[in-house]
């Protein structure tokens, strides 16, 4: 048998398919399993061993196709559902099974701010689709795999203030009301009192440098903060995360993926819900201002706030219980 599943963006969902994959693979033994996602997230899924052969899109979905149609699929699991998807699964012309978008539920909850969505978690939800071929949860919750080459050595990679222990902040979000702004950012790392690593893309070297700036020359308690945004892959950023005390992040990627790993992990949510879309992590603590009539705003953020005073993440009160600050005598590598 050979199954092909489908999801082309983004990290966070493409994490969230992990569950899929293991229980495709551990529960039809005899099955080929191949994935099919943009070319952008190679690093994502090139050493998942539940993933026999992956097909990358780049620009041309024809060639896509070309090549998806060679294979000879038996079932095809789309748990992306757009047009794309949809063009795929015709051309492809074998049985397909499509994961429950509930699009309307949460243009409901957006709009009219109607809870008709429930809290059943998207990667639920994926694996819900791969139940006519006989899937059922296994409770083992997400997998995500680096290669040997891309764990980070603490020792070098972070100055000796962060050798005995440090907290990972995400900085970084898609848009702007996922995303705390940098007075918020250096209240979150006052707050903490502990060295800081912040993590994230160039796109958020910017506002971690302000940060950064910001107690160069006002310097509080044991707070170091060092600015790693820009500097490493998205998986050496996941090695050094995964040997830190505790990671916060807002609703991105990398926050969901470090779900997948034996951390404290705290999400901060600004005008995103998080019904379905909270960290699939037995253990973990949301930040959020639960005081607003306006949340959520958006499915997916928006550019700006559309009341003009983001409360969400100007109000929010950070009051949240981190792991005690124990500085190791040893770097904390593993």
């Amino acid at each position: 048998m050979k199954i092909l599943v489908i999801r082309f963006s983004a990290i966070g969902d493409i994490v969230w398919t992990s569950p899929t994959l293991r229980c495709l693979k551990t529960q039809l033994p005899s099955a080929t399993i191949h994935f099919a996602t943009k070319a952008q997230y190679r690093m994502m899924v090139a050493q998942n061993p539940y993933i026999d052969k992956v097909h990358y899109l780049d620009q041309d979905l024809n060639t896509l196709i070309d090549q998806l149609k060679a294979e000879k699929f038996d079932f095809v699991l789309d748990l992306h559902k757009n047009l794309r998807t949809a063009w795929i699964k015709l051309r492809l012309g074998v049985k397909s099974y499509t994961y429950h978008k509930m699009n309307w539920r949460r243009w409901l909850l957006v709009y009219w701010k109607l809870k008709r969505l429930p809290n059943v978690h998207i990667a639920d939800r994926y694996l819900a689709a791969a139940k006519p071929l006989g899937i059922r949860p296994d409770g083992k919750g997400l997998d995500y795999f680096l290669a040997t080459e891309e764990y980070l050595d603490t020792k070098a990679a972070l100055p000796s203030d962060f050798h005995a222990g440090f907290v990972a902040i995400v900085t970084g979000a898609s848009t702007f009301t996922k995303k705390l702004p940098p007075a918020k950012l250096i209240e979150l790392c006052q707050y903490l009192n502990r060295p800081v690593v912040l993590l994230g893309g160039k796109e958020d070297r910017a506002t971690a440098t302000i940060v950064t700036e910001y107690f160069a020359k006002h310097p509080f308690g044991r707070v170091r903060v060092f600015n790693a945004c820009g500097l490493w892959s998205l998986n050496q950023a996941v090695s050094i995360a995964q040997k830190s005390q505790a990671v916060i992040g807002h609703d991105t990627g990398l926050t969901h993926i470090m779900a997948a790993f034996d951390v404290p992990l705290y999400a901060i949510y600004g005008g995103t819900s998080t019904l379905g879309f909270h960290p699939y992590k037995e253990a973990y603590q949301i930040v959020e201002n639960t005081h607003l009539a306006c949340r959520p705003c958006s499915k997916s953020g928006l550019d700006k706030c559309p009341k003009g005073h983001f409360k969400c993440m100007q109000d929010l009160v950070f009051d949240f219980k981190v792991p005690e600050y124990h500085p190791q005598k040893t770097p904390n590598d593993a």
